[in-house]
């Protein structure tokens, strides 16, 4: 049997070719400051932005490099709040209460554009638009409803394609018909993390790698936080460490659910089989419990596919096994290629399925991306700074009192496998509903 593997495979992310996290100059640990910042991926890195160019004087903390984690591992793709009010175990937000959500997570979408625009990051930033796949007949229709709802709330410019016209859209048959959300795009997400850390730097920051945050203590109006290097006191603390949030803040374990994304790229393509493939090169997810996404890279000559192949923990290998069938189900015309880098990351999930942004005993965090963190991350970052600086002219959506836990879950999702069965026999029951 021929390998679905390239010789030279790689178990890492193929955005790492082109920027792959680094530690930083070490730095002195300064004994105090106003805010400390855990987690210096993209919401980390947008607070710490927000905060320095209203002179706040900030450190951030990070166990490993800037980036390491789900900012450069992520698919790139940028939805404009789509999945927004979406849920996964309960219901779906009814419209009168997504409103606001959605309307928020527009803002994020204008957010990340004007940033990119604005400061001439280089990330291969395409407004391409997204489509989504119905993955079955029922899934279709109740498909316009969404899509006005969108079109209210959320400026999305999207409209219904139907079966019939799919093959405008995707080059497969795959779906049952979908839907185009024409504000949306996707990029290079270590090169926009890269752009987002060069503007940080620039500001002159204080960035400390390889520090773990062991735990935060209250002490007469300040915060102890106390680090592997010894212990920064300051005013504030953000905590934006989101799929990969742990002992240190256990307040906050309890409130996410780290779930493994996985992802994997093919060797290069022709360049007329790409564009078969992806005629307007848009994002691509569908409407499957048991998620896959994909787009092709910034150059258009690979496809990037990714998806929850695992519900436990796998390695990129054994991952990219089952990410080959699901790939090729889709895309038939894929048989015979082969990969060249496969990886993972974490997302974190909320226990109610929406992000969150606020203060929790005297801790501020920006936390829970639901899988849509590129847009949403950024935002939150520095919505929470705007929080700390007392400069928010109105209050985000996402900052609400509640941050719900469970009291069956202390930060170990023993429950995921489960779920993760749940999830396929409804999805195979919608699609054995379409069979004549």
């Amino acid at each position: 049997m021929t390998s679905i593997f390239t010789s030279d495979f790689k178990s890492r992310p193929f955005w790492w070719e082109a920027y792959e996290p680094q530690p930083l100059p070490e730095m002195d640990l300064p004994r105090e400051t106003e805010v400390v910042i855990v987690g210096a991926g993209y919401a980390g890195l947008s607070a710490a932005l927000e905060l320095r160019r209203n002179g706040v004087d900030c450190v951030v903390v990070d166990a490993a490099e800037p980036g390491f984690g789900g900012s450069t591992r992520n698919g790139g793709m940028v939805s404009g709040g789509v999945n927004v009010g979406k849920r996964y175990i309960a219901k779906a937000l009814p419209a009168e209460e997504a409103e606001l959500f959605l309307n928020d997570a527009a803002e994020a979408f204008g957010h990340i554009e004007d940033l990119i625009a604005r400061e001439k990051i280089e990330c291969g930033w395409r407004r391409a638009g997204y489509f989504v796949g119905a993955w079955s007949r029922a899934h279709f229709a109740p498909m316009q409803k969404k899509v006005d709802l969108l079109n209210r709330h959320s400026k999305a410019e999207a409209y219904l394609v139907p079966e019939e016209k799919q093959r405008e859209e995707i080059g497969s048959d795959f779906y049952r018909g979908g839907m185009v959300v024409g504000r949306a795009g996707h990029l290079h997400p270590a090169l926009y993390f890269k752009g987002l850390l060069n503007l940080v730097q620039r500001e002159k920051t204080k960035i400390l790698t390889r520090t773990q945050v062991l735990s935060l203590a209250q002490s007469k109006g300040f915060i102890d936080v106390v680090t592997s290097r010894g212990t920064i006191k300051a005013r504030d603390v953000i905590v934006a460490t989101n799929g990969y949030t742990g002992d240190a803040t256990p307040e906050f374990k309890r409130r996410v659910v780290p779930i493994g994304s996985y992802i994997i790229a093919t060797e290069e393509l022709s360049e007329d089989l790409a564009k078969a493939l992806s005629p307007r090169n848009r994002s691509i997810a569908d409407t499957q419990r048991v998620l896959s996404y994909y787009r092709l890279s910034p150059d258009g000559r690979r496809m990037i596919f990714g998806g929850r192949a695992k519900f436990s923990p796998a390695g990129p290998k054994e991952a990219a096994s089952i990410l080959y069938k699901m790939m090729t189900d889709r895309f038939p015309a894929l048989r015979g290629t082969r990969i060249t880098h496969a990886w993972t990351g974490n997302v974190a999930f909320t226990i109610d399925e929406l992000p969150h942004v606020g203060k929790f005993e005297n801790v501020h965090y920006a936390l829970g991306c639901n899988g849509s963190g590129v847009a949403m991350m950024s935002y939150l970052g520095h919505q929470i700074a705007r929080k700390v600086i007392g400069s928010a002219n109105r209050v985000c959506a996402f900052d609400r009192p509640e941050f719900p836990t469970h009291p069956l879950y202390h930060g170990s999702p023993w429950f995921l496998p489960y779920i993760g069965g749940y999830f396929r026999i409804k999805d195979w029951l919608d699609r054995r509903k379409d069979r004549p």
